[in-house]
């Protein structure tokens, strides 16, 4: 037995569960909470890819583990990455066949376990993870994860992460990753971190009176939840 499969039965079971209960309305894209906080994501990310120099994003070649249906990956596209150099790893079903369905034919998709992917070593400039390892409970597979991640990683490149950094209380299937444990994780890479993203529950809040609320509260730093990090490889 693959010494990952009960995590990784813990995973989907974790994600039906969220899937069952979700309200639609407190994810979609027209729900003001939403898309600011998407397009501050967005903005960070590119400017983080402008400091780190990357020029041409056409010619970076990416892996997404946990691509979900394909949302981050549509998004690189957009900012200019090439789709025959994006790839992404996703273990369900449903996610890998929806992201399939959106996206180009040209980019790489495979369904599985992203730790035992069979991706050479040192072939990518980013190796992406966006709230992925918050969903992962179990520290020794969210080491072999990480081990994994920073072997595809070529010198000069880095991992691209985006995640929450506490614990959400009212949903024990998630649990937050502090920097700290990043480091641990990835005990050779050089760790640059900025905290971003309001509180969903207070932008939720506060949005409803009106989206430009979003930017006010999230000038509080002790209010953001999420922490956007690169990590490089020297």
């Amino acid at each position: 037995m693959n010494e990952n499969s009960g995590e990784l039965d813990a995973i989907r079971k974790r994600y039906r569960r969220r899937e069952a209960t979700s309200v639609d309305r407190r994810y979609h894209m027209l729900n003001p909470a939403v898309w600011q906080s998407v397009q501050e994501r967005q903005r960070a990310v590119l400017r983080l890819l402008a400091r780190e120099a990357f020029g041409d994003l056409s010619k970076l070649r990416l892996v997404e583990v946990g691509c979900g249906s394909g949302g981050n990956l549509l998004e690189l596209l957009r900012f200019g990455f090439d789709a025959t150099n994006l790839c992404g790893i996703e273990l369900l079903e449903d996610r890998f066949l929806q992201a399939r369905h959106a996206l180009p034919v040209g980019l790489k998709l495979a369904l599985g376990d992203a730790s035992e992917a069979e991706l050479p070593v040192e072939s990518f400039d980013i190796v992406l993870q966006s709230t992925v390892f918050s969903s992962v409970l179990d520290d020794g597979f969210q080491q072999r994860l990480a081990d994994a991640m920073w072997r595809w990683v070529k010198p000069g490149g880095g991992v691209l992460w985006y995640d929450f950094t506490m614990n959400n209380p009212r949903n024990p299937d998630v649990r937050g990753v502090p920097l700290k444990r990043i480091r641990t994780l990835f005990p050779a890479g050089r760790v640059s971190a900025q905290r971003i993203t309001l509180a969903p529950p207070i932008a939720r809040r506060v949005t409803r009176l009106h989206p430009s609320l979003y930017t006010l509260f999230n000038a509080i730093p002790l209010l953001r939840t999420h922490a956007l990090v690169w990590i490089a490889k020297s």
